[in-house]
């Protein structure tokens, strides 16, 4: 009964997985056909407000972007002989999402490359946000090299055909990278407004390892958020990996300190800085020796027994021979060679004894005067502060140099730099919708096509969190109908085994006792004994059944003819039970010394 009710439970269990399963693959499916429709009905993207948009570019149209994009031909002012000849193509990546969507792709290597375009229109940092997005793609991975970006600065005599890296830029952004050196920069020029000249403010490294992107050949998305109120924000593929304040987190700091050491201030004659000096009237005590050794003989040490102190722990080897090349007058005069003296194998040792050194208690090595607290002390001597006369207190340092273009000037020793989906706008909901048709979209296609069995049904499930509560009953329940099976009727199996074995059971004596005495007490009106209770006619059978089980018969294959003539037996034993009522029935009993069993009666 049991085993049918498992057996109806895991079928019950197989079908809800199946069914489940089903519907998994045929959405899995649905899914997979969607991604590879998507080659055919992508559409380039649009900004979805150009009013919000300073400057944007899918490189989709190469028509278009080859009008946009300036080639630099110009030359490195601190490289004589060096050219920025690097070369760049519109093309579509080596390994290709949508079937129109092409990019910027330096193909060169070990070559200075540079390019860019101008913005639509000048972004001015004054009261809206900045957010600039673009993705990189190593193809190839990368040794040595960079993949950032320049803002450069608005200028009306800003030539594109000309630039350079001494071209004035406003913020440089992107990964970076030589050797075991991992960057992601964010720098930005800052004018002093005393001076007017301009320094570098680099942001501090990001805390989170970006190596795998390196590396693994798929494209990545490189977002500044920058805030007017001196905020910033450096996001990778939507994770946010830095963030800081301009006033506090770049180094050199933006506004310089308003005391500076006085470089003309000097140090006076009588400033000690001797934290300790030597105790001039401390004297030697009369009983240092130093000249006491720091080790000496162990007084205790005594010769092992068996030392051969008359043995040499080497002999003369008497069976070499002079080589016959050797030349006394070359190599000088030839001698025996040594070997280990085998008398000296078996004893602890040979030759000359000397006991082990031990530490001198009584060493104390060259004497020292000591040191004692300088009582003229005055501590470290530092300059004293003035005033900075360079000082300045810019609380915006956001409101920089305004933006004209953006250019790319870089120097790889790898090839294949993929650059693809620039943006650069001052509004969030317009960087998500384009994210959204731009990288966001390719970035599913690529899991969905790296993604293996079970992170695909991981990634189902979450979508769908009712698969949770299917897969604990899937998982739980025939673990409690196993359980149960195996130790919770362990009891029933028990007692069924009893009955359908011949060996002792503790109640068997007794019971059997007990149903002799009911039947010798039973009362009779003829004088004769009345026959025996249907109950322990039926006992009789069940003990037939059972030695016959004891001698080698299986219940399921005891067949009905025996039964019947075991049935006739009884019968004939009632009767002449009948006839004789004299003769009471017997009861035997086994030995104390083996299991008691049930007997059928005899007459």
């Amino acid at each position: 009964m049991e085993r049918r009710t498992l057996l109806r439970c895991l079928l019950l269990v197989f079908v809800v997985c199946h069914v489940t399963a089903t519907e998994h693959d045929d959405e899995l499916e649905l899914e997979h056909n969607h991604v590879e429709d998507l080659n055919e009905v992508y559409i380039p993207a649009e900004p979805l407000e150009l009013s919000n948009v300073h400057f944007y570019e899918n490189f989709d149209d190469p028509d278009v972007s080859k009008k946009r994009w300036i080639v630099s031909r110009a030359q490195k002012e601190d490289q004589q002989g060096s050219k920025y000849d690097g070369i760049w193509e519109f093309q579509l990546p080596q390994r290709v999402i949508f079937g129109n969507d092409r990019a910027l792709v330096l193909k060169s290597k070990a070559k200075h490359a540079a390019i860019s375009a101008k913005l639509a229109k000048p972004f001015e940092f004054q009261s809206k946000p900045l957010f600039v997005q673009y993705e990189v793609n190593f193809q190839n991975g990368i040794d040595c090299g960079g993949a950032y970006i320049k803002l450069l600065s608005y200028s009306n005599n800003l030539d594109l055909a000309k630039f350079t890296d001494k071209t004035p830029y406003t913020i440089m952004f992107g990964p970076d990278k030589c050797g075991n050196d991992y960057k992601l920069h964010f720098i930005f020029r800052h004018k002093n407004p005393i001076t007017g000249e301009f320094e570098e403010k680099h942001a501090t490294k990001p805390s989170n390892r970006l190596e795998e992107n390196y590396s693994d050949k798929k494209p990545h998305a490189y977002l500044l958020k920058l805030f007017p109120d001196n905020t910033f924000q450096v996001f990778v593929d939507g994770v946010l990996v830095n963030n800081g304040h301009l006033l506090e987190d770049m180094t050199p700091s933006v506004n310089p300190p308003m005391e500076i050491p006085d470089e003309k201030d000097r140090r006076p004659a009588d400033w000690d800085e001797r934290e300790k000096i030597v105790d001039s009237s401390a004297n030697k005590p009369d009983d240092w020796d130093e000249e006491a050794p720091a080790t000496i003989p162990d007084p205790s040490a005594v010769i092992p027994d068996g030392w051969l102190e008359d043995e040499s722990p080497t002999i003369p080897d008497v069976s070499a021979k002079k080589p016959d090349d050797w030349d006394d007058g070359m190599d000088g005069e030839w001698d025996l060679p040594k070997i280990d003296n085998p008398a000296c194998a078996s004893v602890p040792g040979c030759g000359p004894w000397t006991p082990t050194q031990i530490p001198n208690p009584g060493f104390k090595g060259k004497w020292k005067q000591p040191m004692i607290p300088n009582p003229n002390y005055k501590g470290k001597w530092e300059p004293r502060l003035i005033t900075n006369p360079k000082y300045f207190d810019d609380k915006e340092p956001f409101k920089m140099t305004s933006i004209g273009a953006v250019g790319i000037e870089i120097w790889a020793m790898t090839d294949l730099i993929l650059f693809d989906n620039f943006i650069i706008t001052d509004n969030d909901k317009v960087l998500q919708d384009w994210n959204s048709k731009t990288y966001e979209l390719k970035r599913r296609i690529i899991e969905k096509d790296s993604e293996g069995v079970l992170m695909r049904t991981f990634n189902y499930t979450n979508a769908h969190p009712w698969l949770w509560a299917v897969y604990m009953v899937v998982i739980g329940l025939p673990l409690v109908l196993i359980i149960t099976f195996c130790c919770g009727s362990q009891e029933k199996r028990d007692d069924a085994r009893n009955k359908k074995t011949d060996e002792y059971v503790e109640d068997d004596e007794a019971e059997l006792l007990n149903d002799s005495r009911q039947d010798d007490q039973m009362p009779s009106t003829s004088g004769t004994s009345v026959p025996r209770s249907d109950k322990s006619a039926e006992k009789e059978n069940l003990e037939l059944d059972v030695g016959a089980i004891g001698d080698g018969h299986n219940v399921d294959e005891y067949d009905e003819e025996e039964i019947e003539e075991e049935d006739e037996g009884v019968v004939d034993s009632e009767a002449e039970t009948v006839s004789d009522a004299s003769t009471p029935p017997k009861v035997s009993t086994a030995s104390t010394d083996g299991p008691k069993k049930r007997s059928p009666r005899v007459d």
